[in-house]
């Protein structure tokens, strides 16, 4: 990814809009991670660096690294780094997750709406699960609303001519499996599993405030492909069948978001 490519896919103002019902599912995965004394740990996917910055309460004994593959993202994070703690205690790395890995083995690893955006999860698990200390374990959380309307709707408006000749083919897999998949591959890679998923029930002013949530993640990559005519006209489209689909009430739209949990801890000594 170019620098230039990087700036129209992540826009940190954009992510941050909803910072407080985005930031709610990172302290309720880490609330889940098991005690004991860490030395090493990683956040992997960590954006902006504010919610990793929160680790170094939880783990004072701690050295802490973000990793994020988006140097916008990262021309933030890394104000944290030298306003909060020394170099050593904190952090931030420019790397694909794909690839990344760390110097030494970590007690703790924890991915918060990160992983998604990565391919062929049994690999990944077993990959992410070889860098952990014994005893160390791994926390991620991922969206898991592939079915919910603003998906649906993004995914029938890419198949769409007027757009496609544009977008290429549609993306068909889903990089994100089952919750009962990802207790199974953990299980069977020598871990001690917890699984769970939470629908977080956002009250948003309209279906125009979920329009703009969906542009801080899921459309971006959609709308960076686009010229300006047909990403107005796609932003259009969407609107219109995003407000069908979340219809205004009395105090505003509710905006139904699942997603899944799970932490794993490598068992040994």
């Amino acid at each position: 990814m170019t620098r230039a490519d990087d700036k129209t896919r992540w826009d940190p103002a954009q992510y941050q809009r909803f910072e407080r019902e985005r930031s709610q599912p990172f302290h309720d995965l880490v609330a889940r991670i098991p005690g004991g004394l860490v030395r090493r740990a990683a956040d992997l996917g960590c954006g902006t660096g504010e919610l990793t910055r929160s680790l170094l309460t939880r783990w004072p004994d701690a050295e802490i690294v973000g990793v994020d593959s988006s140097e916008t993202m990262l021309e933030r994070a890394g104000a944290h780094a030298t306003l909060s703690a020394p170099p050593a205690r904190l952090r931030f790395v420019h790397a694909d997750l794909r690839n990344w890995e760390p110097p030494a083995p970590l007690d703790r690893i924890v991915s918060n709406a990160a992983l998604q955006w990565v391919a062929d999860h049994d690999a990944l698990l077993a990959r992410l699960l070889g860098f952990l200390a014994p005893g160390g374990a791994l926390a991620v959380q991922m969206p898991h609303n592939d079915d919910s309307p603003t998906q649906e709707i993004l995914r029938a408006l890419w198949r769409e001519a007027r757009f496609a000749s544009q977008l290429g083919d549609a993306p068909r897999d889903r990089r994100v499996a089952e919750s009962s998949w990802y207790g199974e591959r953990l299980l069977d890679l020598g871990c001690d599993v917890e699984v769970w998923e939470t629908v977080y029930l956002h009250r948003m002013e309209n279906a125009a405030a979920i329009v703009e949530w969906v542009k801080g993640t899921a459309l971006r990559p959609v709308l960076s492909r686009l010229d300006t005519a047909a990403r107005e006209a796609f932003l259009a489209a969407y609107r219109e069948r995003v407000r069908d689909a979340y219809p205004n009430g009395p105090h505003g739209t509710w905006f139904p978001f699942r997603r899944l949990f799970f932490v794993a801890t490598r068992r040994g000594k």
